[in-house]
């Protein structure tokens, strides 16, 4: 396996995991295993950015392009009405 699949596997697995901590620590009563599974979180988040920048500095991941201002005033102005 090439190193540019290792990378994206591992990002598309922490990318997975992140989507699915919020739904568990929404549901969670117990305090102490909510604060455990938000520190898991936090530290998937640190991985995820730095793997992120590692793909990026390489030429494995291309961003797509970032959004204009107008673009960005348009979903705040959808966000607020909603």
């Amino acid at each position: 396996m090439q190193e540019k699949e290792m990378v994206s596997d591992y990002l598309a697995g922490l990318n997975a995991s992140l989507a699915g901590y919020g739904g568990i620590i929404a549901q969670c009563e117990n305090q102490e295993l909510r604060q455990t599974i938000q520190e898991m979180r936090n530290q998937d988040e640190i991985r995820q950015y730095s793997l992120f920048k590692i793909a990026k500095e390489k030429g494995y991941y291309i961003p797509a392009q970032q959004a204009t201002e107008q673009e960005i005033q348009k979903v705040n102005q959808d966000m607020s009405q909603g």
